[in-house]
């Protein structure tokens, strides 16, 4: 070996250990559905690079019907998952591990769809009128909506994600998603639906929040925050118009998100404010108040157990 090549072995290791070190930290993100507009922040923050540029290298898995995000995160399979404060909730009080650590919709986008009717004028306006909705919404929030407007499950009727049944009955109350009610129902009724937005009457879940296990937050909270910024700057560009890079990205992960529904759904967090909400807080903003304000309401209407810790079900260090 000549004396250049001696010299310029430890010269190359010493160049390929520094590449290493600053290798982009790989990180996993469960959606809570296919992709879609109601995920823009985060495609957003992939596709203009503002992960790369916390030297993150971030995975969006999407969901679906058959997928489970809350198993994948309790097994270790992804890093982190989109839930809500329900969601994180029950698996607080299933004692398994995980902490919400932001919520980047501040108005969950769950409502009641309601033919167009000048008599009705406010949720309790629906009292005995057949309600079409999902095995797993019964379970959630049915029961603030019988708790506080006296509904019963004599109302109920199977709700099977087909419209058809909704629009066959003008009596019919549909549960239904704030972001897409109106693209997909005014023109086969003929005018724009009647839409309840839940958390416009008092549902305090915070929704499309990101969690963690115990174990990844103790371990990689510069990760985490790295993460939520990027996202939270994702969701600015957004909101601000400037969302074409999230838009194609969407698109070519899931070919049944339209352009034109895309852009409905986008132009519906905005107007409802889903994303920022009313109390002037941070992108991804949450309080204690409301934390607990949401527990002690889901408490009484049965859905979680009186002794839940739910202080240990999240974290203010990343969103003050």
């Amino acid at each position: 070996m000549t004396r250049a090549a001696r010299f310029a072995v430890p010269l190359l290791m010493g160049l390929a250990s520094a590449s290493a070190s600053h290798a982009a930290e790989k990180l996993s993100f469960g959606l809570s559905w296919l992709p879609q507009a109601e995920h823009c922040g985060f495609f957003q923050a992939k596709a203009k690079g503002l992960y790369a540029e916390k030297g993150l290298d971030v995975d969006l898995v999407p969901g679906g019907p058959e997928t489970n995000m809350s198993l994948l995160l309790a097994t270790g399979r992804i890093d982190m998952a989109m839930s809500s404060t329900l969601g994180q909730l029950k698996m607080t009080a299933e004692k398994i591990p995980a902490v919400t650590v932001a919520a980047y919709f501040q108005k969950d986008p769950q409502t009641l769809v309601v033919h167009p009717d000048p008599k009705v004028k406010d949720i309790s306006d629906l009292k005995g009128r057949p309600m079409l909705i999902g095995t797993y919404s019964r379970q959630e929030f049915w029961q603030w909506l019988k708790a506080k407007y006296g509904f019963t499950d004599e109302q109920l009727r199977p709700y099977t994600y087909s419209a058809a049944p909704f629009l066959a009955d003008k009596m019919a109350v549909q549960q239904g998603y704030v972001t897409n009610d109106g693209f997909m129902l005014s023109k086969p009724l003929g005018a724009e639906p009647t839409i309840f937005l839940l958390a416009d009457y008092g549902y305090l879940n915070y929704q499309t929040t990101v969690q963690t296990l115990a174990k990844t937050f103790d371990e990689k909270p510069k990760v985490i925050k790295a993460f939520l910024e990027a996202s939270a700057e994702g969701w600015k560009q957004c909101l601000a118009g400037d969302y074409a890079a999230a838009e194609a990205a969407v698109m070519k992960d899931n070919p049944d998100q339209s352009k034109e529904l895309f852009e409905y759904s986008i132009n519906e967090i905005v107007k409802r404010k889903i994303v920022t909400g009313g109390e002037g807080l941070p992108l991804g903003g949450m309080t204690d108040a409301r934390w607990k304000a949401f527990t002690e309401t889901m408490v009484a209407a049965g859905v979680l157990p009186k002794d839940i810790d739910y202080k240990s079900a999240y974290t203010l260090k990343f969103v003050q």
